[in-house]
C-alpha cells in the first residue's frame, strides 16, 4: 500500500511540474504556453533576398517602377505580420548589391538569402556541433543579431535575429 501511494505522489509532483499543464496567467488568452516559451534554434522564416547586379540602382528603379517595390539606398523593405503574434509586424529586406561586392565572398554565387532565426547564439552551437562552417562571429546592432554561414553548395547564408520593433521605428516605407 505504501508503494502506490509513493507511486501516486510522484505522479502527482511530475504532472505539477510539467509546464505544458501549468496555467500560466500572464501569457496572452489566444497564445498557446508552447508558442510564447519556443526558444529552440531554428529558423524562423525568410529575412532577405540578396542578389549582384551590374547597376544596382537602376535595377532597384526597374523593380520600383515595373513591379511596385517601395525602394530606397537599402533595398526594398517587406512588412508582414508574425503567424504566432498578429499584432506584431515583421520585416523581410529584398536588396541589390553591386556584382563586385565582396559581401557574399567567400561564395561565389550571385545570390545570397538571409533566414529570420530565434536564439541566434544557440543555433550557432548546434551548427558547430554538427560541422557547419560559420565564417565570422555573432554580430550585435539595435536590430538584431547577425552570423554567416556556408551550405554545402557553397552558398553563404546570412541568419538574422531581428528586433523588430527597432526596425518599425526606423520608418522605413514598405512594400505591402
Amino acid at each position: 500500500m505504501s508503494k502506490i501511494f509513493k507511486l501516486i505522489v510522484a505522479a502527482v509532483i511530475i504532472i505539477s511540474c510539467d509546464s505544458s499543464t501549468t496555467n500560466n496567467t500572464d501569457l496572452p488568452e489566444d497564445q498557446p504556453a508552447d508558442l510564447i516559451k519556443d526558444t529552440i534554434p531554428k529558423v524562423t522564416g525568410i529575412g532577405g533576398i540578396f542578389f549582384k547586379a551590374k547597376n544596382p540602382e537602376a535595377v532597384k528603379e526597374w523593380y520600383g517602377k515595373n513591379l511596385g517595390l517601395t525602394v530606397d539606398q537599402f533595398g526594398a523593405p517587406f512588412e508582414f505580420r508574425n503567424a504566432h503574434r498578429p499584432e506584431e509586424t515583421n520585416y523581410l529586406n529584398w536588396d541589390a548589391f553591386r556584382d563586385t561586392t565582396s559581401y557574399f565572398d567567400p561564395s561565389e554565387k550571385e545570390f545570397m538569402i538571409n533566414y529570420r532565426v530565434q536564439n541566434l547564439e544557440g543555433l550557432v552551437e548546434k551548427l558547430q556541433r554538427n560541422g557547419v562552417e560559420v565564417i565570422d562571429e555573432v554580430a550585435v546592432y539595435p536590430y538584431g543579431k547577425f552570423v554567416h554561414i556556408m551550405d554545402p553548395e557553397g552558398n553563404k547564408i546570412e541568419l538574422w535575429e531581428p528586433v523588430d520593433s527597432v526596425l518599425a521605428k526606423m520608418g522605413r516605407k514598405t512594400t505591402k
